[in-house]
C-alpha cells in the first residue's frame, strides 16, 4: 500500500530520472544490506532452489538486465530477495545512449517504452565494480553480465567488440549473455541471423575453452523474430554448445496497447510482452528443450505469470518492468507464491 502511494507521485516525474535517483538510494543501502539472508526468508526456502547450466540458484527469479547496468547495486537486489542478478548491458566502449527523453511508463498497459541505447560506462568499469563487490564479501547470488554491441563498433566487428567485452568480465562474471536483440542500437538486431551469430558466438567460445574456469554463456532473443528464425537461431546455439537462450528482449510491436504511446521508436516490456515471448519459450523448449537451458522474461509480474514461464520451458525467469511496478516487496512476493502454488 505504501509503494502504491509512493508510486503515484514517481510516476509523476520524468521515469529516467525517478530511475536514477532509485539507483542512487539503492547503491547507498548495497554498502550495508544484509545480504547474508536467513534460513526462513522465503527467498531462501529450499524447494526454490536449482541448478542451472552448472550453477546454484537460491531461487529462480532474477533481475533482468536493463535495470542496474553498472553493477551499482549487486547487494540491494539480493537483500530485496532476487535470486540472481543480470548486469548490463554493457559494450565495449563507454557510451551516453540515446537523446532524452528516453524511458516511458505506460500504467495503462503496465508497460514500459525505453530506447535508452546501452547507456554504460563501459564493460571494464562493470568489472572493477564486480571485483569490488566481490572482494567485501557482498556477492552470495550469481550474477550475470550482459554484452552488446558498441554503437560506435561496425557489424563486421562486432565479434571482435564482444570479444574485448567478454575478456574484460568473464573473470567475476558467474554466466555471460550475448545480447543481439535490443532494437535501440541500429543493426544489432541483424547479428541474430545465423550467419553473424555464429561469428560472434565462435569468438566467444574460443576464448572460453582457453579459459581455466568456463563461464557458461547464453544468447538473448527478440520477441520479433519470426518463428523459423528463432528457431534457425536455438539450432545454431546448441549446435555450437551455448548453454542457455533468454527468452526475450523488448518487442517493437505496439499492437494490443490501449494508452496512450509516445512517439518515435523504442521496445517495449512488461505486460503486453508475456504473451509472444510466452508462446516463443514454448516454441524453442519444445525443440531444443533436451539440450539447452531457457530463462523467461517478459511480462512477469506475480507468481501466475512467473509459474506461466516455468511451464512453458524455462528453468529460470527474471523481471524488470514488474519489479517497477511491483516495488521492494516485487521478488519476495513472486517466490513466496511459487512455493505456495
Amino acid at each position: 500500500m505504501a509503494y502504491r502511494s509512493l508510486r503515484s507521485l514517481a510516476f509523476a516525474v520524468d521515469a529516467e530520472r525517478v530511475h536514477r535517483l532509485a539507483m542512487l538510494g539503492l547503491s547507498a543501502w548495497s554498502r550495508f544490506c544484509d545480504v547474508d539472508l536467513d534460513a526462513d526468508d522465503v527467498a531462501r526456502d529450499p524447494a526454490l532452489a536449482r541448478t542451472v547450466f552448472g550453477l546454484t540458484f537460491p531461487n529462480p527469479l532474477g533481475l533482468a538486465a536493463g535495470f542496474d547496468k553498472d553493477a551499482e547495486c549487486v547487494p540491494a537486489w539480493q537483500a530485496l530477495g532476487f535470486g540472481f542478478v543480470e548486469v548490463g548491458t554493457v559494450t565495449r566502449h563507454p557510451q551516453p545512449g540515446n537523446d532524452k527523453p528516453r524511458l516511458f511508463r505506460l500504467p495503462a498497459d503496465r508497460a514500459l517504452l525505453n530506447r535508452l541505447g546501452f547507456n554504460n560506462h563501459g564493460a571494464e568499469a562493470c568489472a572493477r565494480r564486480l571485483t569490488s563487490w566481490r572482494q567485501r564479501g557482498r556477492v552470495k547470488v550469481p550474477i550475470g553480465v550482459n554484452l552488446g554491441k558498441s554503437k560506435a563498433t561496425e557489424a563486421k566487428d562486432a565479434p571482435a567488440d564482444y570479444a574485448f567485452s567478454f575478456n574484460a568480465c568473464a573473470d567475476v562474471a558467474d554466466y555471460v549473455v550475448v545480447n543481439v536483440s535490443s532494437p535501440n542500437t541500429p543493426g544489432l538486431r541483424d547479428l541474430q541471423q545465423t550467419a553473424a551469430l555464429a561469428g560472434i558466438v565462435d569468438a566467444l567460445l574460443e576464448l572460453n575453452a582457453q579459459r581455466t574456469r568456463r563461464v557458461p554463456l547464453l544468447v538473448k532473443v527478440a520477441p520479433d523474430l519470426a518463428d523459423d528464425d528463432a528457431l534457425a537461431a536455438a539450432h545454431l546455439c546448441v549446435e555450437r554448445g551455448i548453454d542457455g537462450l533468454i527468452v526475450s528482449n523488448t518487442t517493437i510491436a505496439r499492437t494490443g496497447l490501449t494508452g496512450p504511446i509516445p512517439e518515435g521508436p523504442g521496445g517495449i516490456s512488461g505486460a503486453p510482452l508475456f504473451e509472444r515471448s510466452t508462446a516463443l519459450l514454448k516454441l524453442l523448449h519444445d525443440d531444443v528443450g533436451q539440450r539447452i537451458a531457457f530463462v523467461g522474461v517478459g511480462g512477469v509480474f506475480d507468481a501466475g505469470s512467473a509459474q506461466a514461464k516455468l511451464k512453458a520451458g524455462a528453468s529460470l525467469i527474471q523481471s524488470y518492468t514488474g519489479f517497477v511496478y511491483g516495488g521492494p516487496g516485487f521478488a519476495r512476493d513472486v517466490v513466496k507464491g511459487l512455493v505456495s502454488g
